[in-house]
């Protein structure tokens, strides 16, 4: 086990050991453990009933956050002519077509989230093994291979993750900054686990959501009972 700072340590004998937290309560808690000097974003981590390595258990989509998520995503728009000029409105970031692919291929990486029309994906497909490991590869299933750019970049500026299952079966996200309060962040949440409620893929099978861990970026994680993680 690697050896903890002494804050780290501090913010973990705030968490009782064995207990399970409501949501709003954990979310009250986690200010107390958050010890660095910036903003820390609140993290999600969702262990899920699923084996991912099954094509029809995977658990895959995107949701649009009520409050955002406290940092503006950079966006990258795939697309030429009348299509560009739409992204370019919509305040995509970069845009672009084959100079984008080649930019890229040349390492270049400075962006959080690509968009795609879908005639462009032949020319994007090129790029699968640079951003597929790194979630960066435009899905339809995630609203990223449309001809609406300008829907698909809005949403994203709004607040709209994506997030899938690991090769473990958990999902990471984050549902905002621990200056947001505990209201905009349970908000965040509720909208955060009814979207992976919702892509509850047809092979999975006895419980679906087996624990839930909330935790600001520096610190302790703060058990969720599974039995209060949605609206009651």
């Amino acid at each position: 086990m690697p050896k903890r700072g002494k804050k780290y340590s501090e913010s973990v004998k705030r968490v009782e050991e064995g207990k399970l937290y409501e949501p709003r309560e954990a979310l009250d808690l986690i200010p107390q453990l958050s010890y660095a000097k910036f903003d820390e974003t609140v993290d999600i981590a969702m262990r899920l009933g699923v084996n991912p390595r099954h094509a029809d258990q995977m658990v895959r989509g995107s949701v649009t956050l009520p409050h955002g998520t406290g940092k503006q995503a950079r966006v990258l728009v795939f697309a030429r002519g009348d299509k560009a000029n739409e992204a370019r409105e919509a305040g995509a970031d970069f845009v672009g077509a084959e100079d984008l692919v080649e930019k890229i291929q040349g390492g270049w990486l400075e962006f959080d989230r690509a968009v795609a029309t879908p005639d462009m994906m032949s020319l994007v497909g090129r790029l699968g093994r640079i951003l597929g490991p790194r979630g960066l590869m435009p899905n339809p299933r995630t609203g990223t291979v449309t001809m609406d750019v300008k829907s698909a970049v809005t949403e994203i500026k709004r607040g709209k993750v994506d997030f899938r299952t690991d090769r473990a079966g958990i999902i990471h996200g984050r549902i905002g900054k621990v200056s947001f309060g505990t209201d905009k962040l349970l908000d965040n949440f509720y909208a955060f686990v009814d979207a992976i409620v919702r892509a509850r893929p047809p092979g999975a099978r006895g419980q679906y959501i087996r624990s839930v861990t909330l935790s600001s970026t520096m610190g302790p994680g703060v058990p969720i009972d599974v039995g209060k993680v949605t609206r009651q």
